[in-house]
């Protein structure tokens, strides 16, 4: 990029990409038309039928999507990653692979995800148990009521193989109503039960989205109380976070890409630069301290969800990990979303 003259590079913190697919993503191949799908149902049906038919390789096209995330700024990862008993671990370890070939520059957990059931799916808790193993970091689940029809089943078993392998948790709920509460505040219950503050994330959390519930507020304290993470996406018509709320409730907020380029959807660039301003714009942010609170939510926030170090605390322009932006603040840089001039780790410069 070509800088303005007289227009001073910004330095920034690294970028934290919260929630990811990068085993779904048709990134780097040719295009790829989606069928209609008007219900979570037919999203993960669809989802099923096309995971063998990528002429490229998990890893291939999971490094290509990691790639581009680094070239445009995103220094740390949380990656959801399918396991099940129609594709065993192959998706764990292809995007472990990718994400090994972007070390050290780019931090990548990996999440075992039971996209397709986990009680509903015999065999799958098996297979999520190896893939701990086998490069995946943190234990996943998917809405216990409304995929697996069965709340404590689902959630005893997430949290039980967490404990056995001491791992973190990270749960995708789109549940909603005061259903989807009654499950987000269970998750916080067994959280703090299990002595597990801090130690847990929500994606997406649609219910907490839903300003008419009336159990509403007291769930948001209950999950400020657990130290939960709500990872939130900002994608199409799905509900966003009232963030001046979720603030005053004490509950700790992160921004991510979802699915880029896949199934879902063929929306999706994996820049958070990109993703800082879709939040920006469906939360309504005007003032620049809105704009600045939503960098926040796509960069530090997310580093310390990760529990990484220089990428959850910032010592400035100097700093060594940072990047850098032809814009005049914060607030232009997600209006403008412009790409990084430079992007810097640990000390070394990246091109991707």
């Amino acid at each position: 990029m070509t800088v303005p003259p007289n227009l001073p590079l910004l330095a920034t913190p690294g970028f934290v990409d919260s929630h990811i697919h990068p085993d779904k993503t048709s990134w780097g191949e040719p295009w790829l038309s989606r069928r209609p799908a008007h219900t979570l149902e037919e999203l993960i049906a669809n989802d099923r039928d096309s995971q063998f038919d990528f002429a490229s390789s998990t890893e291939e096209r999971a490094y290509a999507l990691l790639s581009n995330a680094l070239r445009n700024g995103t220094l740390g990862m949380r990656a959801h990653v399918d396991v099940s008993t129609e594709l065993g671990l192959r998706n764990i370890e292809g995007v472990r692979a990718a994400a090994e070939r972007l070390a050290p520059h780019l931090t990548v957990q990996i999440v075992a995800f039971p996209q397709f059931g986990l009680l509903t799916n015999p065999g799958t808790l098996d297979l999520m148990a190896a893939s701990l193993g086998a490069g995946a970091d943190l234990v996943g689940g998917i809405d216990p009521i409304g995929v697996e029809g069965d709340l404590h089943g689902h959630l005893d078993a997430v949290f039980g193989l967490a404990d056995r392998a001491g791992r973190d948790i990270d749960i995708h709920l789109h549940d909603g109503g005061e259903e989807g509460l009654a499950e987000i505040r269970e998750i916080a219950a067994r959280t703090i039960a299990g002595g597990r503050q801090g130690r847990v994330t929500i994606g997406h959390a649609f219910a907490l989205c839903d300003e008419t519930l009336p159990s509403l507020g007291d769930t948001l304290d209950r999950v400020a109380e657990a130290g939960i993470w709500i990872a939130s996406c900002a994608l199409g018509p799905d509900p966003v976070p009232n963030i001046d709320r979720f603030e005053r409730h004490g509950v700790r907020l992160v921004a991510g890409s979802d699915g880029v380029r896949d199934t879902w959807s063929p929306f999706g660039t994996g820049s958070m630069v990109d993703r800082a301003h879709l939040l920006a714009y469906r939360t309504g942010a005007m003032t620049d301290a809105e704009l600045e609170r939503v960098f926040r939510i796509a960069t530090t926030a997310g580093g310390a969800m990760l529990g990484v170090p220089d990428l959850a605390e910032w010592a400035g322009p100097a700093a060594e990990t940072r990047l850098e932006f032809a814009a005049e603040n914060l607030a232009q840089l997600v209006v403008d979303r412009p790409a990084p001039v430079r992007v810097r780790r640990a000390g070394a410069d990246i091109t991707g």
